[in-house]
């Protein structure tokens, strides 16, 4: 589990690419603080599991199904990358909980400034949107971010100059592809009240739970 608060730039020493497979040699130092192998670390909001250890940095496989479905695929050598270590049980809760599982992509489609903030929209896919919502949370790159604005094709994060200053948004361009992971609290309400699917007494159980009652407990 993470909380979408980067930690640490890292930057790529290099990507050993196989058919459809990856491993990511990455540099780093401060994220390798009490790290051990099989511990796991966000890059670019995908959770990634420790193969190897040096005193510089630190590898990870990537498996064919995470490089089909992220920004990963598109890292090279020197490309700089967002880390956070998992959450340790005593630590600060300071973004949202974040999974480090990946709902998809989106794609930059412009970059502007306004007097304390830099804007960003960010164009995603219907299944990714549905779970949007302004003034919700939502981690692009592993960054716990809050939504500003949302349509039926995009939506808008205002971003502060120190948040843009420690972690590789200032790299990104319009034309970007970056992360997203949606906040899991409403994938999990929307399968709860599903009455579509699983055996006759877990849709009696899921029928229980309506609009009316997440309403009368103030969910909406």
């Amino acid at each position: 589990m993470f909380t979408g608060i980067i930690e640490e730039i890292g930057t790529i020493g290099s990507v050993r690419k196989g058919t459809q497979s990856a491993v990511l040699e990455i540099r780093c130092s401060h994220v390798l603080e009490g790290t051990k192998i099989g511990d796991s670390i966000a890059v670019n909001g995908v959770c990634l599991t420790v193969t190897g250890l040096s005193g510089h940095g630190f590898t990870a496989d990537v498996m064919a199904e995470t490089m089909a479905r992220s920004s990963l695929r598109m890292l090279g050598k020197n490309s700089r990358v967002n880390l956070e270590r998992a959450m340790a049980a005593d630590g600060r809760f300071g973004g949202h909980i974040v999974a480090g599982h990946i709902d998809g992509t989106g794609k930059v489609m412009d970059i502007t400034r306004d007097e304390t903030a830099v804007w960003y929209r960010i164009a995603a896919a219907e299944n990714i949107l549905r779970y949007v919502v302004e003034k919700g949370s939502i981690a692009i790159d592993g960054i716990s971010l809050t939504v500003a604005r949302v349509t039926d094709r995009d939506f808008s994060v205002s971003v502060i100059p120190h948040t843009q200053g420690q972690t590789n948004l200032a790299d990104r361009q319009s034309g970007d592809m970056v992360n997203l992971e949606c906040d899991m609290v409403g994938k999990y309400i929307e399968k709860l009240c599903r009455t579509d699917a699983g055996p006759a007494e877990s849709r009696l159980e899921q029928s229980r739970l309506s609009e009316e009652f997440l309403m009368k407990n103030g969910f909406m």
